[in-house]
Order: C-alpha cells, then sequence, then structure tokens
C-alpha cells in the first residue's frame, strides 16, 4: 500500500491499528516479532578477530615470515632465538596496541549512544505513555509536537499547523509545513517524491512548530533512514593513505629481500667454483640471514606507538577515533567538502535587514503575526523564519511577551501554502488592527496603499518598482525576504476568511533574514591556510546552496 495515497481509515485498517492505538498485548508480539525500531549497526567483531585483523597487515606478515626465517637459522645453527623473540614481541605488542584502541573506542561510541536513547509519546489501550523510541512498532499511534525527533516513518492521522524540518533527508533547511490529506498521483506517476509527500513523516527529522498525531507505517531498517542506512553498510572499506603507503613498502621489501636471497646465494655458488651439499647449505644461511637484517623489525611498532598517541590526544579534544590509522588520513587531507546548513551555519535565521519607514512598527506586526514565542530569558520557541522575527522585535526592546498584552489577537487566517500568508487581528485598545505577512509578490498585490511620513497613502507603480526592487536587492544577498503589511478594522470582521482580511492591505516594510554563519568558522579556515596544513591541504572548497568560498 502506497500510505499517502490512501485515506488516514484505510491506513489504520490496512494496519491493523486504530484511534485508540495497540494493546499493550499486540505491540509486545509485534516488537518480538519484527525486532526492536533501531538502524542496524555492522555486526561487531570479537576481539579474537580483531586481533587476526591486526596480524594481517602486510608488514606484519613480513615481520611473521622474518621471525619464522629467524627460528629455522637458530635451530639449524644452534644460535640464540633472542630475534624471533624480539620480532614476535614486536608483533604481539602492536596487535595489542591496535586491538586495545579500537575495542576502547567502540565503547565510547555505544556509551553515547545509551546517553542518547530517545522516548516517544504513543497512544496505547486509549492512553498516552511515554516509551523508549526503540519500542516502536508498526501500527503504534505516536503524538508529536514542536521540538521532537519523529522517531519512525509515520502517516499523519491529524495535524494542527505541524511544519517538520527534513534536512537529514531532503537537504532542504527550510521547514516543510504538513497535512493529513491524500495525495493523488498524476496520470503516469507511480509515486511522489520524497520531499513531497506532506502527509507523511520520516525518521531523523525533527518537529519545528505545531503538533501533530501519526501512525508507524515502518520502523528500523524499513524505514527511508534505514535504506540509506543499509545502503552505507554495503559500501567496502577503503585503506587509508598511511595503509597504502605502507602496503607498497612491504611490496617493495618483499621484492628487495627474495632479491638479496637470490643475488648473494648466486654469488656465494660462484666464488666457491664448485659445488657441495655444505657449500649450498651455508650459501642460503647467509642470503637468508641478510634478507632478514634488511627487513625494519621496529618500523611497525614505531608506527603504531605514533599513532596511539595521536589517538590519546584527540580524545582530549572530545574526538573519538576508531581506527588507529585513520589519525594519519587527517593530516593527509587536500581537500575538504562540507555542506552549508547546521555545519558552516547556526541553522537558526536571523533578520538582517530591513526595508520600511518605520522599523519598530514593523518588527511588532512582523512579531504578532507570527506563532513563535518568546520566555523571559530570552529564548525564542517556534518555526525558525518566524522565531527570527521575534528575536528581531525583541533585540529592539520590543518583546513579544508585551506586545501580547497591548494588541490581543482575537482571530486569524493561518498561513498556507497556496496563499503564501499569514494574517492576524488584534484588539488594540477601542480599535481592531491586523498584521499580515508573506511573499512579497503576492503581498505587494493586496496592498492598495503604503506608509510615508506615518500615514498610508495611494500605492503607485513606481512605489512597487522600488518595493520589488528593494526585495530583489535583498534576495541577490541571499536573504529570504518577507512583506508585512497592516490594515484597520472600525469593528470586528464579519469572519476570518483569508478572502475577507487580506485585502486593502497598507504596505508596512520587508525584512531579509539569513541562517548565520557558525562564528568559528571563520577562525577553522584561516587555521587550514597555516602551516603545516598549507602544504598538504592544497584547497579547502566548502560548497553549499548559494555561496562557494575556495581558499588556495
Amino acid at each position: 500500500m502506497i500510505y499517502y495515497c490512501e485515506e488516514k481509515e484505510q491506513v489504520l485498517a490496512e494496519l491493523r491499528s486504530g484511534k485508540a492505538g495497540l494493546s499493550e498485548k499486540e505491540a509486545r508480539e509485534r516488537l518480538e516479532k519484527n525486532g526492536k525500531n533501531r538502524l542496524e549497526a555492522a555486526k561487531g567483531k570479537s576481539l579474537f578477530r580483531r586481533f587476526l585483523e591486526q596480524l594481517a597487515d602486510p608488514m606484519i606478515l613480513i615481520l611473521i615470515v622474518a621471525a619464522a626465517v629467524s627460528g629455522v637459522l637458530a635451530v639449524v645453527q644452534h644460535d640464540s632465538f633472542a630475534d624471533v623473540i624480539i620480532i614476535i614481541a614486536v608483533v604481539i605488542v602492536n596487535a595489542v596496541l591496535g586491538v586495545y584502541q579500537e575495542n576502547k573506542a567502540e565503547k565510547a561510541i555505544e556509551a553515547l549512544q545509551e546517553m542518547s536513547a530517545a522516548t516517544s509519546k504513543v497512544l496505547r489501550d486509549g492512553r498516552v505513555q511515554t516509551i523508549h523510541s526503540e519500542d516502536l512498532v508498526v501500527g503504534d499511534i505516536i503524538l508529536l509536537e514542536a521540538g521532537d525527533a519523529v522517531p519512525a516513518d509515520a502517516r499523519l492521522l491529524e495535524s494542527a499547523s505541524l511544519k517538520v524540518e527534513e534536512s537529514a533527508l531532503t537537504g532542504e533547511s527550510v521547514p516543510v509545513t504538513k497535512f493529513f490529506d491524500i495525495i493523488r498521483l498524476r496520470d503516469g506517476e507511480k509515486e511522489v517524491t520524497l520531499g513531497d509527500r506532506k502527509n507523511m513523516l520520516y525518521m531523523g527529522s525533527t518537529v519545528v512548530y505545531g503538533r501533530g498525531k501519526a501512525v508507524v507505517t515502518a520502523a528500523g531498517m524499513d524505514t527511508e533512514m534505514g535504506k540509506i542506512a543499509d545502503a552505507l553498510s554495503q559500501t567496502s572499506e577503503e585503506l587509508t593513505p598511511l595503509q597504502i603507503r605502507l602496503n607498497q613498502l612491504s611490496k617493495i621489501l618483499t621484492w628487495l629481500v627474495i632479491e638479496i636471497c637470490v643475488v648473494v646465494f648466486a654469488v656465494q655458488l660462484l666464488r666457491a667454483g664448485s659445488l657441495n651439499v655444505n657449500l649450498v647449505l651455508n650459501s642460503f644461511m647467509v642470503a637468508v640471514s641478510l634478507a632478514v637484517a634488511a627487513i625494519p623489525e621496529g618500523l611497525a611498532a614505531v608506527v603504531t606507538v605514533v599513532l596511539s598517541i595521536g589517538v590519546t590526544n584527540m580524545s582530549r579534544r572530545n574526538a573519538i577515533i576508531r581506527r588507529l590509522t585513520a589519525v594519519e588520513t587527517l593530516g593527509c587531507a587536500q581537500v575538504i567538502c562540507s555542506d552549508k546548513t547546521g555545519t558552516l551555519t547556526q541553522n537558526k535565521m536571523t533578520v538582517v535587514d530591513m526595508y520600511g519607514e518605520d522599523q519598530r512598527f514593523l518588527a511588532s506586526a512582523m512579531a504578532l503575526c507570527s506563532d513563535a514565542e518568546i520566555d523571559g530569558e530570552g529564548q525564542v520557541t517556534g518555526e525558525p523564519t518566524e522565531a527570527a522575527l521575534v528575536a528581531w522585535a525583541n533585540s529592539l526592546g520590543l518583546s513579544k511577551q508585551t506586545l501580547k498584552k497591548e494588541y490581543v489577537r482575537c482571530g486569524e487566517a493561518p498561513f498556507d501554502s497556496n496563499r503564501k500568508m499569514m494574517s492576524t487581528v488584534h484588539k488594540n485598545g477601542d480599535g481592531i488592527i491586523q498584521f499580515t505577512k508573506g511573499a512579497v509578490d503576492v503581498v505587494i498585490g493586496k496592498c492598495t496603499h503604503f506608509m510615508r511620513d506615518g500615514k498610508p497613502v495611494p500605492m503607485t507603480e513606481k512605489e512597487k518598482e522600488n518595493i520589488l526592487s528593494q526585495n530583489k536587492n535583498m534576495a541577490d544577498r541571499a536573504l529570504r525576504v518577507l512583506a508585512c503589511a497592516w490594515r484597520s478594522w472600525e469593528e470586528p470582521p464579519a469572519d476570518y476568511e483569508p478572502e475577507t482580511l487580506e485585502q486593502n492591505l497598507c504596505f508596512v516594510g520587508l525584512s531579509g533574514m539569513i541562517d548565520p554563519v557558525r562564528p568559528e568558522v571563520k577562525a577553522a579556515i584561516e587555521e587550514f591556510t597555516k602551516e603545516p596544513f598549507k602544504g598538504n591541504l592544497r584547497s579547502c572548497h566548502l560548497s553549499f546552496c548559494l555561496c562557494d568560498f575556495e581558499l588556495l
């Protein structure tokens, strides 16, 4: 069943669930049958297997062969086994250090996963319960509100201005407005792209505004995030630059050892002039001895010790390194690629520019015509764009808590993606005032007046061109631009339908906002251009939506 193309009642029937959710017994049976709601990690390796993998390194194999040959020579020539013991000790210490470090990193990662175990609110037996997200099963009814992480793939049953940030799946940082109506396929269309499935929620996304109720349609590895995890698990593990160079060195040493044996053995026989068993045996022993001497037994131990020191230093900076050789890889980086949202930027929209005659009136109108809220400590909660507007007003000394007392909301026409606008109506003393915000071109089309010297004057084509020019100027600087307008009412409107409210508006101004760069980004890029990075890091290429930086 394509859940987003079916009515919610049919989806519930297909999943053998109901409006009261699953019973505890049914949920327990499904959990035992289908397993936990979590992404499968790669199967852990036993300590013995990790130890053998450490011994499988080409350099270590050469050392083992050298130890074996040295042992044979010691037996034949009745010499000391000191060389054999030293080589074996180096091999064992090297393997033990590698296994210890990898096991330590695995334990640290497991501890972090335990600390971050998520919980979800579900409806079971008609009662709201909070359970571990990994105990969710298909058919569970989940309850979500702003700030919650979506724990599994689900079909929406109810939505109250629900907006979800799905950048982990789609790469789009702007929250998506969700609804519970069915999505109809066009002729010849087999499915709707993931980003356009507005009545579905997906694991890995986050609710940023509103609330909703949904039924779980897929859990664990069956989710869209699980498919990504499965694809990643199929990729082969590539060798690090250090491993590649050590493998190359191992090949060179192998051929060098063979050539030494052959050349020395041949020269010994040619110089003798005659052949006998003792001569051949002695010549072979000399050749093998020289070959063993050519092998740098201490190299593997030195490399492991140095990498262990690097891992220890990284751990002091709260960086967990799973594989020892990965430490050296950091020093070999020549190109660093990074995405933008939440990595280079703060994932927090901020107003940085405005156009209008009265900044304070514009900021007040924008803050009031939003559903974001601010507490006494200045913390704003709500949809990122609206949160930016409320924070902007607060920075001008216009707290929304105070504004709400002066302008009491008495009605609204909620934001709609088709209208691209939102309107709120407020009581201000004995008067009624309306604020409308939305896309610039749409709001301008509804305006018959604009503010000049504090008074509404009729809108002109010249003023429209000026507003659109200001909009283009902000947009060219990668700002997200919203327009704001107002309207006064002598008495409360007959209804709060968009058709009634959104006409004969007076333009107030524009606000331009952007997701600002993290403060530490500039310092990090400057650090990459300094020594010793400059020699190895030929370019640091940071590519994202609207801006490209290239540092040479």
